[in-house]
């Protein structure tokens, strides 16, 4: 949760399809005043867990609660956490014992910027992911979305900036629309859409009904190669949903509300790199409508548990190359850059080390 509350002033209606709206529920229908509901949110804010530890709610009323919702409305608790020099990352589980990781970037210039997950694992069987490699267990609710980043353990610091980057496809969970709205609700999370990202290896039809609810959000579509028949075997979804008409969603989206969308490239060694790559993806974002939007953030790939093998990290000679060889024909691109590869919070490697240990334990 976020800003402090005046518990004086209207809070307003909670977004739909989450506890708390449940719980503003239950307390109107149990004839409750009003204000004992953003007592609650206030607590929350502060970091309360517990309904029994929302001292600004009287004892009768914390049971009432304890006994209709549970001891506490978080959905996650921590199982373990991992840090470095610039990255924090928790591993959560939900009341259903799923296993999901949230990472928290801090950069030099004190800028934070936190991936959350969006599924426990991954149906979509993308050929460089250690998650796709466990499989599809559950989509998250919107509670357990948002829980990643109100959770008492930031210490009631949000991000300067969130990103749907972790654990899932976003776009194929359509609980994140209920996310995005608590997080940019004034009085709950209000965050500035701008300050929202959302990752998609090319769910279309999601994809479009994202850039007309949350116009302002930000959209990173993964290419990772301009060929489709390659594209499918790095994202099969392709096979569905092709390059192509995610292109044609962004393309309209352009053109309504005149802003920069990404392109990530994750950058494989000896399988998309070559010169040949190199000009179908330049050819491809030119042929684009006003291809000056369109920015390539370049990744480079990074050795995951149950990933192709095949699959190697190019040298950062290599990725400074394919930057500089795309900017030097009218593209607009950058080496996206990336944190945390020695704790295993780094694009593609999401709950990997945490699997090894546990099938290891058996």
């Amino acid at each position: 949760m976020t800003q402090k509350m005046n518990v004086s002033g209207l809070l307003p209606n909670p977004p739909t399809g989450g506890i708390l709206e449940n719980i503003q529920s239950y307390l109107k229908n149990s004839g409750i005043p009003s204000y004992r509901f953003q007592q609650l949110v206030y607590s929350l804010q502060q970091g309360c867990i517990d309904f029994k530890d929302a001292k600004e709610l009287p004892k009768p009323l914390r049971e009432q609660l304890i006994s209709e919702f549970g001891t506490t409305p978080i959905p996650l608790h921590i199982i373990e956490s991992h840090s470095s020099k610039q990255v924090e990352k928790v591993l959560f589980e939900t009341k259903a014992k799923a296993k999901i990781e949230t990472v928290l970037s801090h950069y030099r210039t004190g800028w934070t910027s936190m991936c959350i997950s969006s599924q426990c694992g991954c149906g979509l069987g993308c050929s460089f992911c250690a998650t796709a490699a466990m499989g599809l267990m559950k989509n998250l609710t919107a509670d357990e979305i948002c829980a990643q980043v109100f959770h008492p353990y930031w210490q009631k610091r949000l991000p300067d900036s969130i990103a749907f980057m972790g654990m899932g496809e976003a776009l194929a969970n359509p609980n994140i629309f209920t996310a995005i709205e608590a997080f940019t609700a004034k009085g709950y999370g209000g965050i500035s859409q701008r300050r929202i990202t959302v990752s998609t290896v090319g769910f279309a039809p999601n994809l479009e009904q994202l850039v007309q609810k949350y116009p302002h959000v930000t959209i990173t579509l993964s290419v990772h190669s301009p060929f489709s028949k390659q594209r499918a075997e790095l994202i099969p979804l392709e096979n569905k949903f092709p390059l192509a008409d995610n292109l044609a969603v962004l393309n309209s989206y352009v053109k309504a509300f005149n802003r920069k969308v990404y392109l990530a490239y994750l950058l494989i060694k000896g399988i998309n790199d070559t010169d040949e790559h190199l000009n179908a993806l330049v050819d491809l974002i030119k042929s684009q409508y006003r291809p000056e939007l369109y920015h390539v953030s370049v990744i480079r790939y990074n050795n995951a548990l149950g990933a192709n093998p095949a699959y190697q990290q190019p040298s950062a000679e290599g990725i400074s190359k394919f930057v500089e060889r795309l900017q030097s024909q009218g593209i607009h691109a950058t080496r996206r850059t990336q944190f945390g590869s020695g704790i295993e919070a780094a694009c593609g490697q999401l709950h990997a080390k945490y699997e090894q240990k546990r099938k290891g334990n058996k």
